[in-house]
């Protein structure tokens, strides 16, 4: 069963089902073309915590929950779970942290992309060629002996922090607490952060994800990676199923929409999203894998991956704190300054961390 789950053509169903399950959690309340965005829900969670205070996107997304529960459980189940860090941690935080930042100008992660361009959004071809370009560049500090060093197999209790720490706040969002004449949460009361499917469907949704992409080891960024580097199109594979079955969901459904103009949660500035997009995917390439990769990572204990989440939070929060982030309007108003500086960083970790081959 094991071999079974590693094959192109398992990969490729497990995309057809994560779009499916997207293009329906659309349909059953998330916002449009945004059914799983790892970026998107990571920033809303954020905000659901009091991180940032842009109060139209505060909800604590089940999804993500799901995401790291769902993968721990299959590690568990499939004897896969090895609890693991000390892989420059400080640089992992970083990394997450800028690609937020370069994800929130585009407004989506790898993921979003995909399902923006399976709803008819040509906005997304811009994010895609400049995560493409962001990989590539990855790929060349790689070839020059980028490496942040090996993982050490660490406490069991080390490797369970992420998964503990998801399901308090699954406790959260079930009980919703309250705190003088609220809820301790945040909760947008304006789209998109208002628009949400039901919360234990997301949740259902989340967990059938992190399960078939644990076992499959699905990720967008790692699909590029592969083919440009050793042209493999294993991972590939997932990402076309993907887009396949969101594209035929949304036609089924209804929500497809050809077009630039009017799209959901978008802006058509493709000089931003397509630099904001060149951030994110060199920050992912560094790291190791594309945000959903990093949270099914969480969720079989590496302490590392649950670092570059922890970052990916921070970033959300701060992309909003500091006009950084982009909206349907447009750009923010220091978006050039901190992509630049992001940009900067990820090229200096590039240089420095690299041993002689």
């Amino acid at each position: 069963m094991k071999n079974l789950f590693t094959t192109k053509k398992a990969i490729f169903a497990v995309g057809i089902i994560i779009g499916l399950i997207a293009v329906v959690l659309q349909k059953m309340g998330n916002p449009a073309n945004m059914g799983v965005c790892v970026a998107c829900f990571a920033r809303d969670i954020a905000g659901a915590l009091g991180f940032h205070r842009a109060a139209v996107v505060q909800y604590l997304r089940p999804e993500i929950i799901g995401f790291v529960l769902g993968s721990m459980v299959a590690a568990f189940a499939f004897k896969e779970f090895k609890p693991r860090a000390g892989s420059a941690p400080v640089v992992r935080f970083v990394l997450g942290f800028f690609a937020a930042v370069g994800a929130l100008v585009f407004l989506g992660c790898p993921w979003r992309a995909l399902l923006r361009l399976a709803g008819g959004d040509m906005n997304a071809i811009a994010g895609i060629a400049g995560l493409a370009g962001g990989i590539w560049i990855g790929i060349l500090f790689i070839k020059s002996g980028y490496n942040l060093g090996r993982s050490q197999q660490t406490y069991i209790s080390a490797g369970l922090i992420m998964p503990a720490v998801m399901f308090g706040l699954l406790i959260l969002a079930i009980v919703q607490p309250q705190l003088g004449t609220g809820t301790v949460l945040f909760s947008s009361k304006d789209p998109p952060g208002s628009l949400h499917a039901p919360l234990f469907l997301s949740l259902a949704a989340g967990l059938v994800i992190g399960v078939l992409a644990q076992r499959t080891r699905f990720c967008t960024v790692g699909a590029v990676r592969d083919v440009i580097l050793v042209r493999d199109f294993y991972r590939m594979m997932g990402v076309a199923g993907l887009v396949a079955g969101a594209f035929i969901g949304n036609l089924v459904l209804g929500q497809f929409n050809f077009g630039m103009a009017g799209q959901p949660v978008a802006h058509t500035d493709f000089v931003w999203n397509f630099s904001g997009m060149v951030l994110a995917g060199l920050a992912f390439t560094l790291a190791g894998g594309c945000p959903g990769r990093q949270l099914f990572m969480s969720g079989e204990g590496d302490g590392d991956a649950a670092v570059f989440v922890f970052g990916l939070l921070a970033g959300t929060a701060f992309a909003h704190n500091f006009g950084v982030a982009a909206s349907p309007k447009g750009i923010g108003e220091w978006t050039p300054l901190y992509v630049t500086i992001g940009l900067a960083a990820c090229v200096i970790i590039g240089l420095t961390m690299r041993k002689k081959i």
